[in-house]
């Protein structure tokens, strides 16, 4: 090997060793964000999960359920312990979404231009709300809709040859539901931003988005059949807005494709008038 050649390797592994460096760095303050949001929110666990029994809750009053029949049961020794765990680590990666998000912030920026760094913090900003916004329907509407379905399916037992049948849910059965359609909800909520991202660096474009619309419309309700319980009211409740979250991420790419080519006729009158 030529001394050229190893003046070379040295000089690109400088650059690598302060980029694993700057990696490792990031790595330890966004798990250390989340470590410490996931003991707050173990530490309020019980709390929390109360907040989440909330939507149930409206749901009896819903079906017409006198109040005490709001309960929840466990049938393992170990199964509260582990649901607060999996609150913890839920609401824990949610808590600490904004130290992570700027933790690769700062590791990608250095690597973009000006242009292109300014351009990539609203989605920084949108990804969080959007998610909220996406909680915030299964929360206060979704959630209550569909445990009212599951509880209209009791039968009380007063009619002759009629058995009782009470729903019992177990806390982690419950959990799993709920944060399973938070989960959905939030991801589906992101496709604005996705798309915006993909129109941006010039993979798609609206005509694109418009010209598969009835495709996307099918993969909708498969994926709605996937991400949410079997029942049609879960079903057509995810698909119905990834449809009009679609019509908005075309609306969103025309937008910034007008934008792109205002840009594009300044620069060209600008080189013109130079």
């Amino acid at each position: 090997m030529s001394r050229a050649d190893t003046d070379d390797i040295e000089a690109s592994s400088a650059p690598l060793i302060e980029h694993l460096i700057e990696l490792r760095t990031r790595l330890i303050w966004a798990l250390g964000g989340f470590f410490a949001a996931f003991l707050v929110c173990f530490f309020f666990a019980k709390e929390l999960f109360n907040l989440l029994v909330v939507p149930y809750q409206v749901a009896v009053a819903w079906a017409g359920i006198t109040e005490e029949h709001v309960q929840l049961i466990y049938t393992a020794p170990q199964e509260f312990f582990f649901t607060q765990v999996k609150i913890a680590a839920f609401g824990g990666l949610f808590l600490a979404f904004p130290i992570i998000a700027i933790q690769v912030y700062k590791f990608v920026a250095p690597g973009l231009y000006k242009s292109e760094r300014s351009a990539f913090l609203p989605f920084l900003v949108a990804t969080p709300l959007l998610f909220i916004l996406g909680a915030a329907l299964v929360y206060f509407f979704f959630t209550p809709m569909v445990m009212w379905f599951f509880l209209s399916m009791q039968q009380s037992g007063n009619v002759p040859g009629q058995a009782s049948i009470q729903l019992l849910p177990k806390v982690s059965e419950y959990l799993s539901l709920i944060m399973g359609l938070i989960f959905a909800f939030g991801m589906v909520f992101q496709l604005p931003v996705v798309t915006s991202l993909l129109v941006r660096a010039g993979m798609v474009t609206s005509e694109t988005l418009a010209g598969k619309r009835k495709w996307a419309i099918v993969i909708a309700f498969v994926a709605a059949a996937i991400l949410t319980p079997p029942d049609p009211l879960s079903q057509i409740g995810l698909a119905i807005p990834t449809i009009l979250l679609y019509e908005i991420s075309i609306i969103t790419a025309r937008l910034i494709e007008r934008k792109r080519a205002e840009q594009l006729r300044e620069s060209d009158a600008s080189a013109d008038s130079v």
